[in-house]
């Protein structure tokens, strides 16, 4: 079986072989190489591609402004460290906290609607944020930015995650490598985003001028999905087909309601008493708690090695292009060799020795070396990890609570960077290697409790399964 199967032109001419037929117990094998080795040169669907250019477009605009947000906050307006803190914690809140809400929406309404009211709100944050002057209107604005996201990002990552289950049960290509594909994308739109901000900032238009433009960025989006994205969601679609074929009818309505309800509400205990699912939400936030140290520590670390934040942004594109670089191979690679568990809990452990890495490596040229290392090892934890967990949540839950789940992985993190933001704030005031050991352990506890979460199907798990079968 070492040698290629026959190709899919080849499969519907059977004659070339010969009138004799396949011998037996060989028949079925072209067939079952073919399923066993998922064609990863299969296209994406046009769904999937506007679902992979919309989280592009997003991170352009999202990127054009919040690296420059707590620059902005201090030395524009002139507010306290302890609020401009507070600040980030809220927006980070607002964001990842309330998902959980969008995905509700989203499995209630479909995505279509919850997308085109989050890009609108995210255009009107956007413009409110420009203008903005007193700490009030700052935080409404920011409050605005993240519960927009928070509606925008559960519809569109769970739709993603639903077609790439589809298209790996279609053609074999596993759902982990389209979800990369995603998340590179975004991380395209964040490397272009901050350049983007930048070049503003360098032509002399301001914050301001970084805020209309990432408004500007979501006109288009709100404009392209209006157009292209579709009406009717399959999942709502499939009830309504279940439903005519039970024979349901006009008057059953009210008990359709009543069902609808009771199925909201099953959903939701569903959710949040599914022991593995919770316990893949908070290995998840141990990573998000360490990722938001790039917007804490990190600037704090780059202020005590060179004086000033303008490195800042170097290290944030740094982070991007390595995901744009590396994210499509090494989840391919992961895909096929390693378990999504696996793959969950190496990717928390590289994050925990960025952490550590830092006070253990030398400063060399301008004092980045030790920063540099943290952006590396968390990146590279970042890519391992992301697509294991999404991959994971299809595997927890049921198909119709998909768009509640994919809110809720992101809310219970919310909540958690939201509780520890005060926590690692403190920890800039002590002892550097106390400080990094602390955020250290983070990561490592995550992996512990991932490491408890079923294995979850591999590369190797499908092509078995699929033959099996």
């Amino acid at each position: 079986m070492n040698r290629p199967g026959p190709t899919r032109a080849d499969a519907p001419e059977p004659a070339r072989a010969g009138a004799a037929g396949p011998a037996a117990g060989t028949s079925g094998a072209p067939a079952e190489e073919k399923r066993r080795r998922p064609r990863l040169a299969s296209a994406p669907t046009p769904y999937l591609r506007l679902l992979t250019v919309t989280q592009f477009a997003f991170n352009i605009g999202f990127y054009a402004v919040l690296p420059y947000l707590a620059t902005h906050l201090g030395s524009g307006l002139g507010m306290a460290g302890w609020l401009v803190g507070l600040v980030l914690g809220l927006r980070t809140f607002s964001q990842q906290g309330l998902f959980v809400v969008g995905g509700a929406l989203t499995d209630r309404y479909g995505p279509r609607p919850v997308v085109l009211a989050g890009c609108a709100l995210r255009i009107t944050g956007f413009g409110w944020l420009a203008v903005a002057g007193s700490t009030a209107t700052v935080i409404a604005a920011v409050l605005l930015i993240g519960f927009a996201a928070a509606l925008f990002s559960p519809a569109v990552e769970s739709e993603a995650a639903r077609e790439a289950v589809r298209h790996e049960r279609d053609t074999g290509t596993p759902r982990a490598h389209v979800l990369a594909l995603f998340s590179a994308a975004g991380q395209a739109g964040a490397f272009i985003g901050p350049l983007l901000g930048s070049l503003l900032l360098l032509l002399g238009g301001g914050f301001r001028a970084a805020c209309l433009a990432g408004a500007v960025v979501f006109v288009g989006v709100l404009a392209g999905h209006a157009r292209l994205m579709p009406r009717a969601d399959p999942v709502r679609e499939r009830k309504r087909e279940q439903e005519r074929e039970r024979g349901g009818c006009r008057a059953q309505a009210s008990d359709a309601v009543t069902r609808t309800a009771q199925r909201e509400r099953s959903s939701w205990r569903a959710v949040f008493t599914n022991r593995p699912f919770l316990l893949l939400c908070l290995a998840y936030s141990g990573y998000l708690v360490s990722y938001n140290q790039l917007y804490l520590s990190l600037p704090a670390e780059v202020e005590r090695a060179t004086g000033s934040g303008a490195a800042l942004g170097w290290l944030f594109a740094l982070s991007s292009l390595l995901v744009v670089v590396a994210q499509v191979p090494l989840t391919r690679f992961s895909a096929h060799r390693i378990a999504p568990r696996t793959a969950l809990v190496t990717g928390l452990a590289v994050v925990a020795a960025g952490f550590a890495a830092v006070p253990l490596t030398p400063a060399g040229p301008g004092g980045l070396l030790p920063g540099a290392a943290l952006v590396v090892l968390l990146t590279l934890g970042q890519m391992l990890l992301v697509p294991a967990a999404r991959g994971l949540v299809p595997d927890l839950v049921e198909d119709r609570q998909l768009g509640l789940a994919t809110g809720a992985l992101s809310s219970v993190s919310g909540i958690a960077v939201l509780a520890g933001s005060a926590a690692t704030g403190a920890l800039l005031d002590v002892p550097a290697p106390v400080r990094w050991a602390v955020l250290a352990a983070v990561p490592l506890a995550g992996a512990a409790l991932a490491f408890t979460l079923p294995v979850g199907r591999s590369g190797k798990d499908r092509g078995t399964r699929a033959v099996a079968g």
